[in-house]
């Protein structure tokens, strides 16, 4: 089950780091490019690549750059700093949505549907 927290990460001023830029980040890591990670979450490559230029420019190292290779010549791959960036807040996801478990239970319990 996916957590049921949507963690958005205000990093700085008109800098949010949230569940969609982190989802991008993992479509370019199994994909190996920033078109075919936009069409798999249904967005433009427009839409993706300025998500992914927004995020380049924000920190002080790419966490996505051109990979070499493939059969069209290339594509794109995570920086290792990329990585640690996507581990980096899917912990936070993780930590918050342990800290949250048992009012969230508690909420469920108080619903007069069962989830789902």
């Amino acid at each position: 089950m996916p957590s049921p927290l949507r963690i958005r990460v205000l990093l700085a001023k008109d800098m949010p780091f949230g569940p969609g830029k982190a989802d991008l980040l993992e479509a370019i890591r199994e994909t190996g490019s920033i078109a075919a990670a936009g069409r798999r979450m249904g967005m433009s490559y427009q839409r993706a690549w300025d998500l992914v230029s927004a995020m380049n420019g924000h920190f002080h190292a790419p966490v996505v750059a051109p990979a070499k290779g493939g059969a069209r010549g290339g594509g794109s791959a995570l920086t290792p700093f990329g990585e640690e960036v996507l581990a980096a807040y899917r912990e936070i996801e993780a930590l918050a949505a342990a800290a949250a478990a048992e009012r969230l239970d508690w909420l469920r319990r108080q619903m007069a549907l069962p989830p789902g």
